[in-house]
Formats: structure tokens, C-alpha cells, sequence
């Protein structure tokens, strides 16, 4: 028989958020699974990169309960396993977060089909297998999915082909969840600019960012972006605070995409 504060802890323990996070073993995704640590909530995310994920799992579980799955998101078999175990493992799920990406940079007419493909696979496809496969369990919670795009959604340097066109469909998928998934699950995106991600990396690429003032200057605000700025959006968004935006897009990017620019 559990004694009085097991019980006491149990009602506790049940109300706490549940969030499933991809791509979180780096970068912004690691920023955000901070986030919900140090928010209370209980977070598993996913990873390709073990490596990275298992020193974040170490590096994050004193602010919480939080564990590391290795998964390739564009695997459908493997997102049924992972929603199905964290669902198991917690009892609910809240909040989704579809972070995972990849980039391919280079001409189109060297790009292959299957380098297409598997960013195709990883940011677009993997975002709408785990929307989903979680969906069920989110519509019981009334919960909530993020996705992360890109300014890249909205505008283009050369030789980025694969990875602007899955970001802008990313921007599409967000409101077609919305609509057919509300009004029990509220579905927005976050699209991020230049966020220096430098110091969120594992440890043996972790680096000083080397940033020069013509850098920053070129933001309206003054700076780069910082990972924290994109996991304070996406805290907001899935609170209760944010109870009536669904399928929306928001920029992030220090004005960047709002500065007009003369050769």
C-alpha cells in the first residue's frame, strides 16, 4: 500500500503536462524540451542523433522527468511505437511539438531525388505521422501541437529548394490540423529566422558563436536570434493563455522578413 505522500504525490504527478518532442536532442528542440522541464512538465522527445540525445537526457533530468527515444520521424512504424509508448508510459499526452529537421543546400540540378526525398520525409512527412498517430490521445487532453517552419517558408536563398518547400508545407499542414482537429486540439506554428544555435549543440561541437556587429545590426531588433526566443513562443502557445489562436503562423525572425532591402 503506498503510504501518504505517494498518494498525495499521485493527483499531482496525473495533472502534469505531458509533452512529446522531435528533433529535441540539440538546438532549438533542446531549448524548448528545457523549457517544459523547468515549466513542469514531463517531456519525452526524440532524436536521430543518440549521441546528442542521451547527453541532453543526462544533462536535463535534474530539472525534471524527462527521457530520450531514438527515432527516425519519417518512419511511420517507429511514431506509432514512440506515441504509443510515451501515451503507455505517462497515461496522456498534451502537447506535441514537431521540431524535427533537415537541410540539403545545393543546386537543383545536383540535388537527387533522394536527397529530395529525405527532407521531404523528415520535416514534412514526419510532422504529419506524428500529428497523426497522437492525435487521439491529444483530442482527450484537449492538447495542443506546435510546429516549427521556417522563415525559409517565406522567403529563399538559392540552393534550398528541398528544405523551403517542406517548411512551407509545413506552414499549410498547420492549418489544415487546425481545422480538422479542432475544437478539442489547437494546432499553430512557429516560424523561425536566424536563431544561433552554437552553445546548443552536444559537447564536441559546442562552440562560441563568432557573430559580428553587422550581424546583428541587420535585425531591426539589434540581434540574433537565441533558442530561448523561439521556446517561449511555443510555452505560450500551448498554455491556456493562448486558448483562442489556432492555425497560425508566427514569424520570428527579429523583423528580418519585414526589412526592405535596396542593392
Amino acid at each position: 500500500m503506498a503510504n501518504s505522500g505517494e498518494q498525495a504525490m499521485q493527483p499531482k504527478e496525473k495533472n502534469r503536462k505531458v509533452a512529446l518532442v522531435t528533433g529535441g536532442a540539440q538546438g532549438i528542440g533542446k531549448a524548448i524540451v528545457q523549457r517544459f522541464l523547468r515549466d513542469g512538465m514531463r517531456v519525452v522527445f526524440l532524436d536521430t542523433d543518440e549521441e546528442a540525445g542521451q547527453e541532453t537526457e543526462t544533462g536535463l533530468r535534474a530539472l525534471g522527468e524527462v527521457s530520450f527515444r531514438p527515432l527516425d520521424v519519417a518512419d511511420e512504424d517507429q511514431v506509432i511505437e514512440a506515441v504509443n509508448r510515451t501515451v503507455d508510459g505517462f497515461g496522456s499526452l498534451d502537447v506535441l511539438v514537431n521540431n524535427a529537421g533537415i537541410a540539403r543546400t545545393k543546386p537543383i540540378t545536383d540535388l537527387t531525388l533522394a536527397e529530395w526525398n529525405r527532407v521531404i520525409g523528415i520535416n514534412l512527412t514526419g510532422a504529419f505521422l506524428c500529428a497523426k498517430h497522437a492525435a487521439a490521445p491529444l483530442r482527450a487532453r484537449r492538447g495542443a501541437i506546435v510546429n516549427i517552419a521556417s522563415t525559409r517558408a517565406l522567403m529563399s536563398e538559392a540552393n534550398t529548394e528541398a528544405y523551403s518547400a517542406s517548411k512551407g508545407g509545413l506552414v499549410a499542414l498547420t492549418h489544415a490540423l487546425a481545422v480538422s482537429l479542432g475544437p478539442e486540439v489547437r494546432v499553430n506554428c512557429v516560424s523561425p529566422g536566424w536563431i544561433d544555435v552554437s552553445a546548443w549543440k552536444k559537447s564536441r561541437l559546442t562552440k562560441q558563436a563568432v557573430l559580428s556587429d553587422a550581424d546583428h545590426k541587420q535585425h531591426p531588433t539589434g540581434r540574433v536570434g537565441q533558442p530561448e526566443d523561439i521556446a517561449s513562443l511555443v510555452a505560450w502557445l500551448i498554455s491556456d493563455e493562448a486558448g483562442f489562436v489556432t492555425g497560425a503562423n508566427y514569424v520570428v525572425d527579429g523583423g528580418m522578413t519585414r526589412k526592405m532591402i535596396y542593392a
